[in-house]
């Protein structure tokens, strides 16, 4: 974690020797920003590198629980329709709030809208595939795509009304990116993440029973239900935010955890804090080679993370005997 965190800090158009980062560091601590190297690094690369981290542990530890909550190792909070409804939500808000758009801290209405967005996504599967039976997994599966692809086409008809500056804008917004992190953006990310890491890794026992089937979790006394509710709950919540402050990062939440699983096995109790590590690494890693590969200009971290990750998933699909996925 801490060498790609000074990477992170020290790479970039500009890039900072071992000694400018020690001296700006130094600076920033002592409230000097009269160096251009302090500015950057102070202003510019350090809520980066923390927006990023947060959002890699985020993004990955529900995608651990997501993969625990489903019993399917290809399962990622995308599923539950959490990231399409955020994504909905925010690109009618920047239409609708078109004219408050100069800037996007944390408390405008984009991000209220990724957010309710999101949690109204996973609210209404929930409820449909909630009945007096239960609350069916397969069911929550299927209504989860089919509310993604409504929103996926909601979305496409907010774009086909929006003009081109504002076109642009959500298609920007859309590939995920870090680059205009703020303090309150900063502080609000590294909120969740701490919540996030502490409230979910309690439910790895739980996770480790679910993972035996509903029947044999509930003879082990998990109250299943409650279980899936706070625990799309909590995805909600993560992704949501996620998806607010720093867009559409596509297949952090499938890769990590599958990654971690394959090298320090299925228990949830080690599981999901190491899913949150890696998550936070890989992020922090592909945010740095966003910044290096077309300097000046970055490119957009959720392509990079698409371009990892899709032969990622294929080689999983070809290879889902051996990863105990269940064939068609």
């Amino acid at each position: 974690m801490l060498p790609a965190a000074l990477a992170s800090l020290a790479l970039g158009a500009v890039p900072l020797g071992p000694s400018e980062l020690a001296a700006g560091l130094t600076a920033a601590l002592a409230g000097d920003f009269s160096d251009p190297a302090t500015t950057i690094l102070a202003r510019l690369r350090l809520p980066r590198t923390l927006l990023a981290s947060s959002m890699g542990a985020i993004l990955a530890l529900c995608g651990a629980v997501s993969q625990g909550l489903f019993r399917n190792p290809l399962a990622d909070p995308s599923l539950i329709g959490v990231t399409g409804g955020a994504t909905l939500g925010a690109a009618a808000a920047m239409v609708l709030g078109a004219g408050a758009l100069p800037a996007l801290p944390v408390l405008t209405v984009i991000s209220f809208g990724a957010f309710a967005g999101g949690v109204a996504a996973v609210l209404l599967v929930y409820r449909l595939a909630t009945d007096s039976t239960g609350t069916s997994v397969a069911t929550m599966l299927l209504a989860g795509i089919a509310i993604t692809a409504l929103a996926g086409a909601l979305v496409s008809l907010v774009e086909f009304y929006a003009d081109n500056a504002l076109l642009r804008r959500i298609s920007l917004w859309k590939m995920g990116g870090l680059e205009t992190g703020s303090r309150p953006e900063v502080v609000l990310a590294l909120a969740v993440t701490a919540v996030l890491c502490v409230a979910l890794p309690r439910h790895g026992t739980a996770l480790n029973a679910l993972l035996l089937g509903e029947s044999e979790a509930a003879h082990l006394g998990i109250r299943v239900g409650r279980l899936k509710a706070v625990l799309v709950t909590w995805i909600a919540l993560g992704v949501g935010v996620s998806v607010a402050l720093a867009g559409t990062i596509a297949f952090v939440g499938l890769v990590v955890p599958h990654v971690v699983r394959l090298a320090i096995g299925p228990d949830h109790r080690y599981l999901l804090p190491g899913s949150a590590l890696a998550g936070a690494i890989l992020l922090l890693l592909a945010d740095t080679a966003a910044r290096l590969l077309a300097p000046p200009a970055e490119i957009p971290v959720g392509i990079l993370t698409a371009i990892v990750g899709v032969p990622f998933f294929l080689s999983l699909l070809r290879q889902r005997a051996r990863f105990g996925m269940v064939a068609p």
